[in-house]
Formats: C-alpha cells, structure tokens, sequence
C-alpha cells in the first residue's frame, strides 16, 4: 500500500510522519484490498482549540472510496481516531461483503436442491 502524507499549515516533522505512516499501514490487517492511503494533516488558528488539528484521510479501496475526517486538540489524538474509524469502517465493509457472497451462495444451493432454472 502506498502512503502519501502532506500536510497544511503544519511542519511536518519525522516523528509525525512516521507515527502516521505506522498507524495507517496497521490498516492492512484488515484487508489486503487496500490501493493506496492519501492523509492530509492540518492545523487552523482560527477554529476552537478543542478542534484545532484536523487530519483527512482518503483510502482508496476496490469499489467506492473511504473518506474520513476527524478534529481534536492534540495532532496524535486526532490521527489515533481516524484511524479507528477506518479501521471501523473496513470491518463493516468486510462483513458486508462476506455476508453477501454467503447470501448468494445458500440461494443458489436453495434453486439447486429444488430443481429450479434460471
């Protein structure tokens, strides 16, 4: 998986980047269907302090994309609870998938035992 990290009004520092680049290659544990990861960190003066760092990340994944964008005050926090709910939203991603595929199994057995044509 790639991991592209920019970041806006922030200096980008080696610990940052590195602690971000762990946290999201932990996502492939989940699946292996991931492409790539575009994360996008910023800082806006002007927001309440209490939502002061932003982080966005993209995951590109087969199928429609994921999108999540999380504030908080502290840059750690908000990359921790990004990446929750990525991780989130890739375990309910995944059961989707395998429960259609069990769906779409048992009616073809279903058709098959009744003799039934399509």
């Amino acid at each position: 998986m790639q991991i592209h990290i920019s970041s806006r009004h922030l200096k980008l520092t080696g610990a940052i980047q590195a602690y971000v680049a762990q946290k999201v290659s932990h996502l492939e544990h989940l699946t292996e269907d991931i492409i790539g990861a575009h994360v996008v960190l910023m800082h806006d003066e002007n927001r309440a302090p209490a939502k002061a760092f932003c982080v966005k990340i993209h995951l590109g994944v087969p199928g429609p994309d994921i999108h999540i964008e999380e504030h908080n005050a502290d840059m750690y926090a908000a990359v921790d609870l990004a990446v929750e709910k990525l991780a989130r939203q890739l375990r309910k991603r995944k059961t989707k998938t395998v429960t259609a595929r069990k769906h779409k199994l048992q009616v073809a057995r279903e058709t098959e035992k009744r003799g039934y044509r399509r």
